[in-house]
Parts: C-alpha cells; sequence; structure tokens
C-alpha cells in the first residue's frame, strides 16, 4: 500500500513524459564523463618525457674482481612517484634486477631506506626527487659502514637497554618528546666525524639519544646505572657537538641536545658520587 501511494505521489509530481529523462541523461552523462577523462589523460600520456639521471654506487662481492662503481639511470619523472625510493625501484623493475637496497614501510618508520642522498644521509621513502633535470641525483650507502652490496650497508647499529621502571611514579610524556620518535635509522650516527673515529668506542649519537630517553623518564629506576655504563673518556665524551646529527636526521629530532642533557647529568652524578 506504501509502495502505491508513493508511487501515486511521484507520478503527480513528476510528469509522466519527464520519467525516462533521468536514464538518458545518466547514460549521455556518463559517456561525456568518460570522454572527458579520456581527453584529460590523453594530454598526461603524450607530455614529452621529463628525463632525470641517477647515479647510484655499485659494487657485488660475489662477482670476482668487480671493484666499486657509479652506475647511471635515466627515469621519466612522468612515470614515477615523487620520492626517491619509488625512483630506486621503477629501477629495480624496469631497468635492473640487480640493484640491491633495503626498504619497508615507505613511510618513514622503519628506517630501512636510509643512504646517502645528494650529500646528505636521509630516508629515500620521504626524500623528495630533486625536479632540476640538469642535475644528476647521486646516491651512496651510509658512509663510513661495510658494504654488504649496493646500497646495502652492514647493520651495526646498537640499541640501548629498555628502562626498568619503578612501581610507583607519574610519567610526563613531554619529556620524551622529541626522543621517543627516534627510529635508529643510523642517518645521525653515520653523519658524526666522532663515530667515524671511534665507532668501536663512542656509543654515536642515536644511541645516546635513546639512554636519554629512558634517564628523563621519570619511572625509570635504572638511571643511576646507566650513567655509570658512560663514567669513560669514549662513550660518551668523544661528541664534540659538530651537530652533523642534528642537521641531517629525516625525523627533525636532535641528538646534539640530547648528547648536552646526559653530560649534564653526568655532571650531578659525579658530585654525588664523590660526596658518597
Amino acid at each position: 500500500m506504501a509502495a502505491a501511494v508513493v508511487g501515486v505521489s511521484l507520478r503527480r509530481r513528476v510528469p509522466a513524459r519527464l520519467l525516462l529523462l533521468p536514464v538518458r541523461a545518466a547514460g549521455a552523462g556518463g559517456g561525456c564523463r568518460g570522454a572527458q577523462t579520456a581527453a584529460a589523460a590523453a594530454p598526461a600520456s603524450q607530455a614529452p618525457p621529463r628525463i632525470k639521471k641517477f647515479s647510484i654506487y655499485r659494487w657485488d662481492p660475489d662477482k670476482p674482481g668487480d671493484k666499486p662503481r657509479m652506475q647511471t639511470y635515466e627515469v621519466d619523472l612522468n612515470k614515477c612517484g615523487p620520492m626517491v625510493l619509488d625512483a630506486l625501484i621503477k629501477i629495480k623493475n624496469e631497468m635492473d634486477s640487480t640493484l640491491t637496497f633495503r626498504r619497508s614501510c615507505r613511510e618513514g618508520i622503519c628506517g630501512s631506506c636510509a643512504m646517502n642522498i645528494a650529500g646528505g644521509n636521509t630516508l629515500a621513502c620521504t626524500k623528495r626527487i630533486d625536479r632540476d633535470l640538469s642535475k644528476t641525483t647521486k646516491i651512496y650507502p651510509l658512509p663510513h659502514m661495510y658494504v654488504v652490496k649496493d646500497l646495502v650497508p652492514v647493520s651495526s647499529q646498537r640499541g640501548w637497554d629498555q628502562g626498568r621502571y619503578a612501581t610507583t611514579g607519574t610519567f610526563l610524556w613531554m619529556l620524551c618528546d622529541g626522543l621517543y620518535e627516534c627510529i635508529l635509522c643510523a642517518c645521525c650516527s653515520t653523519s658524526c666525524p666522532s663515530y667515524w673515529w671511534n665507532g668501536d668506542k663512542y656509543l654515536g649519537p642515536a644511541v645516546l639519544m635513546q639512554a636519554y630517553r629512558w634517564m628523563i623518564d621519570s619511572r625509570d629506576d635504572y638511571t643511576e646505572e646507566r650513567l655509570a655504563q658512560l663514567q669513560d673518556p669514549f662513550s660518551l665524551y668523544r661528541c664534540h657537538t659538530i651537530m652533523n646529527c642534528t642537521r641531517t636526521c629525516p625525523k627533525g629530532l636532535n641528538p646534539g641536545k640530547a648528547i648536552a642533557e646526559i653530560k649534564k647529568m653526568m655532571a650531578t652524578y659525579k658530585e654525588k658520587t664523590a660526596a658518597a
């Protein structure tokens, strides 16, 4: 009954001769929209190629006598994503399947695709391609690290013991802002001259910032033990505030400041130890 009433109501408001018009219009409109889409896509596909050159470090230890070299690839930016990682994936998929590099999240979270791009350590997934076609983008593995193959270095980034929490106490997240976001990509440590010279003794910016993240945690019950581990000439004090670490961090963090704060804590700890 309700359907019949609705039908009568519609027929009263819309003349019978117009009932079929929306169907025809939809078909015509769909055709127009399809034609417009095709017309819009045509200029993009017929656009002149925008060729960008990438000079990439290559070395294969499995080839006897193979020496490190730079190999140049040309990529049409009209058919490539905006990030350097997009270009690397395109090269590997379409040009040279032997090209080797690490990648995982493509969101700047995992740190797998850390490499030296255009002279600076960064993440390939968050580094935009330089649109200047006259410049060749040079890509190397992270500096001062042993290379496994091509853009894959030996992963020697050390971590730091996590916190041993006290049973009571409050935690202020604001104290850890700019610390917990570190993804241990090693961009900062491999840009630090002190780490280059004393990598076996100096902990490096990334590890020290992780240490400070736990030291500043109001729930941590292991702070004095952490400070005791840093009481030697190399673990902490090889930092000479060159600040390469802060300049290169792809997450915009400040490891140099964290190290300075640890040095302040060390001064207080030494005074406390001497008084005891």
